[in-house]
């Protein structure tokens, strides 16, 4: 499938999972919704919860099964602590992981924080024709994230191909 020359504006959400950030200390989940509204995608939904899996599992559902939901974008949670369990509430969703976002993740993480990088779980996949993001919850890690990998293969133009374009297709059975 070839790529477009036009942009086609997606609806995301954005989740940030964290104990101890609150609506006004979330420069994460600030940063993504940032970032997505300035490359011309749409907002559509926002949440903050703690690391709870049932909790994140029950909002990216609501999320994967509203099909005017393009894309979630979720911060924090992918860490090593005892709390830490996005990849564990999200993956049992995933109808696809998309192996390639972790691997890249953390190469192009490597240049930037070494051997760091390793404690990195960024995780992504495809949930009911809706795709799924898990990053770091640092800022620079969402930065990271948004301006060396997703933006890109969001983006419709973004050639030779890009998952923008996948998206009439993503549903079929």
């Amino acid at each position: 499938m070839t790529a477009t020359a036009d942009f086609i504006p997606l609806a995301l959400c954005v989740l940030t999972v964290s104990d101890t950030r609150t609506p006004e200390t979330d420069s994460s989940g600030d940063y993504l919704v940032g970032a997505l509204t300035a490359a011309g995608h749409r907002l559509v939904g926002r949440a903050l919860l703690p690391d709870d899996r049932y909790r994140l599992r029950a909002v990216v559902s609501a999320w994967i099964a509203d099909e005017g939901v393009d894309g979630i974008l979720v911060t924090g949670g992918t860490g090593f602590t005892g709390r830490d369990s996005t990849p564990e509430a999200l993956l049992p969703l995933f109808d696809k992981v998309m192996d390639g976002f972790g691997e890249l993740f953390r190469a192009i993480s490597f240049e930037e924080i070494g051997t760091s990088s390793l404690q990195s779980r960024a995780v992504a996949g495809l949930a009911n024709g809706t795709f799924v993001f898990c990053v770091p919850g640092s800022t620079s890690a969402c930065r990271t994230a948004w301006e060396r990998l997703i933006s890109a293969q969001l983006d419709a133009r973004t050639r030779p191909c890009n998952l923008a374009t996948l998206r009439p297709r993503l549903r079929e059975r």
